[in-house]
């Protein structure tokens, strides 16, 4: 054997014993998706998304918010229950994150001028009240924040999880007295509720961390609003110097990329952000978790 068929040779070797290697034994992988379905023919596509996440071996499943188009599209309680029913047929875990569709849009005069804070009183009883007759085991299997439990978090495989109610059009700031008011209620219980999070995070022999709410916090908006959840990623960040992942919905546009910058206008290598795709798009992200990728997180998109 010539010298350099034998070094091709162990090189085809080296390469099938890292094709065969065992996956670390808490791997796992998730699904996000969000912002769909929004008309009737992307509800025929949604059903049949669901169908192929059904036969992915996932730990659990979340919908970022956004289940309905943001006019023309009235927030009723029988949307609000189809739509419901829709979700239960996902096998693994779920959580449904509000969007800004759902509750906040809801005052548009295409979507009955409804009082979109009654609408999210509404959403929680819906999802989230006792009386969801969804098994229990189709819920995700965590602590809720009390007075808002759309807001969850869980640990897998040494991941912190959280959810934030965090809203696009301007975060339901700048409308009237009373949206102004929920605003700095909901604005001080997510941000006690993300840093209670990242100091989970911290624990000995936790791996990372996973913020998921709605809002592509990076869109302009009034009075800054979305600086104080920008900040406070930035901090855990820099605190925990472990992965930290931030999922979101809002703007279409499936990404994944490092937008956090420090003081010196560097990027925060240690925090990721990834959007999952939105209407027209019906799709999917499936998120893996594999605690030997020094990444921590790895993303693969999905398109029916």
């Amino acid at each position: 054997m010539t010298r350099l068929r034998a070094l091709l040779l162990a090189a085809a070797l080296a390469l099938a014993g890292c094709a065969t290697k065992p996956p670390h034994p808490e791997a796992f992988a998730f699904g996000i998706l969000g912002d769909t379905p929004y008309s009737e023919n992307e509800t025929v596509r949604f059903l049949e998304l669901l169908h192929y996440v059904n036969v992915e071996p996932l730990a659990f499943v979340v919908h970022v918010g956004d289940m309905k188009a943001g006019g023309n599209s009235p927030c009723t309680d029988e949307l609000y229950e189809e739509r419901r029913a829709q979700f239960d047929r996902l096998k693994a875990p779920f959580h449904f994150i509000p969007g800004d569709n759902d509750w906040v849009d809801c005052r548009r005069p295409t979507n009955g001028r409804m009082d979109p804070l009654e609408r999210l009183e509404r959403l929680r009883a819906v999802y989230y009240g006792a009386a969801v007759p969804s098994p229990a085991t189709k819920r995700i299997a965590g602590e809720r924040q009390p007075g808002f439990p759309e807001n969850i978090r869980w640990a897998q495989a040494g991941v912190v999880f959280t959810t934030l109610n965090v809203q696009g059009s301007n975060d339901n700031y700048g409308f009237d007295a009373a949206s102004d008011a929920e605003h700095a209620k909901r604005l001080a219980a997510n941000l006690e509720w993300l840093a209670t999070a990242a100091r989970a995070a911290q624990a000995p022999g936790t791996r990372g961390l996973a913020v998921i709410f709605h809002v592509n916090p990076f869109i302009e908006s009034k009075q800054d609003v979305y600086r104080p959840y920008l900040e406070a990623l930035r901090g855990a960040a820099g605190t925990l110097a472990k992965p930290v992942l931030l999922i979101h919905g809002d703007t279409h546009h499936q990404r994944v990329d490092h937008p956090f910058k420090d003081a010196r206008g560097e990027t925060i290598a240690n925090i990721t952000r990834m959007e999952t795709f939105g209407s027209p798009w019906v799709g999917w992200v499936k998120v893996h978790v594999d605690p030997d990728d020094p990444r921590l997180f790895s993303f693969e998109p999905r398109l029916p």
